[in-house]
């Protein structure tokens, strides 16, 4: 079964990018996407059964992915990343703090991303 993958996302450009890119890249499956924080929320936390990794942007049209992180109702298996242009340390550990799993920078760390997603991805299917 392949990993199934929520983008929180509200840039298009990188959006279609990105889902792109883990699909061919992975064995993933992007089952969605959302812009905004409020957006995010209700559908991660209606959906809880029907995702295995949400990829989070911590900038958004509407909110932040923070927060996000932190109203997320899900299970032990689910894993949340943080992909972002603003990686300073101070908002890792926030984010780690909240519950992410993982936080990588989209400008310098996109190689790792994958690597971590292709690793969940092999987890996955055993």
């Amino acid at each position: 079964m392949q990993l199934r993958i929520y983008l929180v996302e509200d840039n298009p450009i990188i959006l279609e990018w990105l889902a792109e890119a883990l699909e061919e890249l992975t064995d993933t499956k992007v089952i969605g996407s959302s812009g905004t924080e409020c957006e995010a929320c209700r559908w991660l936390n209606a959906h809880r059964c029907s995702w295995d990794v949400a990829v989070v942007d911590l900038w958004l049209a509407q909110g932040n992915g923070l927060q996000v992180i932190k109203h997320l109702n899900r299970t032990l298996s689910q894993k949340i990343v943080v992909l972002t242009n603003y990686p300073t340390p101070q908002m890792r550990e926030l984010c780690m703090s909240a519950g992410a799993d993982a936080f990588f920078d989209k400008s310098t760390e996109l190689d790792e991303f994958t690597t971590y997603v292709f690793e969940e991805s092999a987890h996955h299917q055993e």
